[in-house]
């Protein structure tokens, strides 16, 4: 069984000397020649200060150096304010910021150096620039400047965006924030899943138009985009399924639909994702009739599948649920389970072998740890409280 201390023997590996993070190659070294990108950046602080939180030995160093990096690194824009998207991308995106603000949310429940100013900074920024309290939504993209916003709107960033305020509020002393934070946790989703999703019989549109209208043709020449990818994105149901979870384990009067619409959203997911091909396994992607676009298996894809079931296990104490994370996890360990590195493969053929049309290597440990640590802990707003 994948082991969480070797998994993060292996992202250790992903330090930067210059400062930051890099992208893992399928050896375990930093790809060359590629730019820093800030949601690996972000994302690997995450971990390692999830890693703080158990008392692993020198994580805290690893925390104190993500957080450096993106404080005072080149990614950080220190004219304009906000994080670039990489050192060769000038522009500044919900998605990206939503896991800076992960990043700090965790690296202060952990008690780390720079993390509460980090926090603090991320969600100035995500309050002033990317939340839209009109729309109970993220927007999504900026140019450098903060004068030109996009017109796409997406749910990609809006589900992060919902983990990481869930996440600011439990790192919050205020308690006030933390009400408002996840009074928007809420609205987001409620917008997203109990209404799109679940008038779309549980078919969760991903992109958007500047006035919120779905765009259900958008990528259709692109349909592998590792972050916009055409049609119904399974392991993003999974996922929005978990977050609902989360929201309802900290609200004081969760309505009562947040449980409903999480086990809707979960099931479909489920039923209609998995073998959709006729090969064990979850596709990336499905068309508006369930039928597979990309084929390709994602490791995240079905680390959140198994993450969802813990949960949903945790929340109901239906065995039922427990059974299908055992299922999935073991199919995992014997798909995706790379025994030279300790990690996953990050995308395999529908038959199994190691596939790159969307990822290549194995570029960070975000999805793989939060599976592993989500399987045996109380339910709360981040994972980072569950292991407070």
């Amino acid at each position: 069984m994948t082991d969480l201390d070797r998994l993060l023997d292996f992202a250790e590996r992903a330090r930067l000397p210059e400062g930051g993070f890099g992208y893992l190659g399928a050896d375990g070294s930093v790809l060359p020649g590629r730019p820093q990108e800030t949601w690996i950046v972000a994302r690997m602080t995450h971990v390692f200060g999830l890693a703080s939180l158990l008392g692993r030995p020198g994580a805290d160093e690893l925390v104190r150096h993500g957080v450096a990096a993106l404080r005072t690194g080149p990614l950080h824009d220190a004219e304009h304010g906000g994080w670039r998207t990489a050192t060769d991308d000038d522009g500044k995106s919900a998605y990206v910021h939503a896991f800076v603000l992960l990043a700090g949310s965790t690296a202060a429940q952990a008690r780390i150096e720079g993390g509460p100013a980090l926090l603090d900074e991320a969600l100035d920024l995500w309050q002033d620039r990317f939340w839209d309290d009109e729309a109970g939504l993220a927007v999504e993209e900026w140019d450098r400047g903060w004068s030109r916003l996009s017109d796409y709107r997406g749910a990609n960033a809006n589900m992060h965006g919902v983990e990481a305020t869930l996440a600011a509020a439990d790192a919050t002393d205020d308690p006030a924030l933390a009400r408002r934070l996840r009074d928007q946790a809420l609205r987001s989703v409620a917008r997203v899943v109990h209404g799109w999703a679940r008038e779309r019989d549980w078919r969760l549109p991903e992109h958007f138009d500047s006035g919120w209208t779905p765009l259900p043709g958008f990528n259709r020449d692109r349909p592998a985009d590792p972050f916009r990818p055409f049609g119904v994105t399974v392991g993003h149901q999974f996922e929005w399924a978990r977050l609902a979870l989360h929201l309802r384990a900290v609200l004081t009067e969760p309505p009562g639909w947040l449980l409903a619409d999480a086990v809707d959203l979960f099931e479909t997911a489920a039923t209609r994702g998995w073998a959709a091909d006729g090969h064990d396994g979850f596709p990336y992607t499905l068309d508006w009739d369930d039928r597979p676009v990309v084929g390709a298996r994602m490791h995240w894809v079905l680390c959140e599948a198994v993450a969802a079931a813990a949960v949903l296990a945790a929340v109901t104490r239906e065995e039922r649920y427990a059974a299908l994370a055992r299922t999935w996890r073991e199919h995992g360990e014997r798909r995706f389970a790379d025994p030279a590195t300790g990690s996953w493969h990050h995308e395999l053929t529908p038959t199994g072998e190691v596939g790159s049309g969307t990822w290549s290597g194995q570029p960070d440990a975000y999805h793989l740890a939060q599976m592993l640590l989500l399987g045996d802990r109380p339910v709360r707003g981040s994972v980072a409280a569950s292991l407070r």
